[in-house]
C-alpha cells in the first residue's frame, strides 16, 4: 500500500493484507554481509549503496519516522500463507541468497526480474518457484520469450498489455501481472481481458 505507507515496508504489507490483497510484491537487494533486504532502490536515502553497507547499518536506516527497512525473512514471517509472495530480484548476483531465504517460507512464493538471464539461471537449476520476466515493451513472441528463459509468469508494464498478449501467455500455461495499475477503470479493462493479477499501489481501487 505505497499510497498510504512507505513502499516495501512492513506497515505497507500489513495494510495490503488487511484489505484483502492475495499477493504481495516486493523488491530485494543484499547487504555487504549477505542479508537479503526489501527495498526498491539500490541505495539508502542518504546515498549509501546497500550492497556495500553492512546489515547493522541498513537496519538503523529509516525510510520514515519509526519505519525501517525489513529483511526478506521478516516479510516472509508476516505474510506466511496469507498471500502469494512475489519477489523481484533487483540486486546483482543475489539469487542464491534469495532462494535460501524462500526455502523456509511457509507460503507460496514466485520470483521475477528485469534480468532475464538471472531467471534463466534459476530455471536451469530447477528452483521450486514460479519464475517471471518483467518487461517494458511488448514482445513480438511472448511465448518464445518465456520458454527461452524458463518463465511461467509475465510482468508487462500496464500500457503494453493487450487481450492478445494475455491470450498468448495463457496458451503457454503462463500468468500475466500488469504493473503498476492505480486506476479503477483501467483495472476493470485488464480484468476483462483475463489478467491473473494486478500490481497496484492501492488495493482499494479494486473495490
Amino acid at each position: 500500500m505505497p499510497l498510504r505507507f512507505p513502499e516495501n515496508t512492513l506497515p505497507s504489507f500489513e495494510a495490503a493484507l488487511a484489505l484483502g490483497a492475495d499477493g504481495i510484491e516486493l523488491d530485494v537487494h543484499a547487504t555487504a554481509d549477505g542479508v537479503v533486504v526489501v527495498h526498491h532502490d539500490p541505495v539508502l536515502e542518504d546515498g549509501r549503496e546497500i550492497r556495500r553497507t553492512m546489515w547493522d547499518q541498513v537496519r538503523a536506516a529509516r525510510v520514515a519516522p519509526d519505519v525501517g527497512i525489513p529483511t526478506l525473512l521478516e516479510v516472509c514471517d508476516v505474510v506466511r500463507d496469507r498471500a502469494e509472495l512475489f519477489v523481484e530480484i533487483k540486486g546483482d548476483g543475489i539469487e542464491d541468497a534469495v532462494v535460501d531465504v524462500l526455502r523456509g517460507h511457509a507460503g507460496t512464493a514466485a520470483i521475477h526480474s528485469f534480468d532475464h538471464m538471472l531467471i534463466a539461471r534459476l530455471s536451469r537449476r530447477g528452483v521450486p518457484h514460479r519464475l517471471g520476466l518483467l518487461i517494458e515493451n511488448a514482445p513480438a513472441e511472448p511465448r518464445a520469450l518465456m520458454k527461452r528463459h524458463g518463465a511461467l509468469d509475465l510482468w508487462p508494464e500496464r500500457r503494453v498489455v493487450t487481450a492478445r498478449l494475455v491470450s498468448d501467455v495463457h496458451a503457454f500455461g503462463g500468468r500475466v501481472f500488469p504493473w503498476t495499475v492505480n486506476d479503477g477503470t483501467e483495472a476493470v479493462r485488464l480484468i476483462a481481458w483475463g489478467v491473473d493479477g494486478l500490481c497496484t499501489d492501492d488495493v482499494t481501487i479494486l473495490a
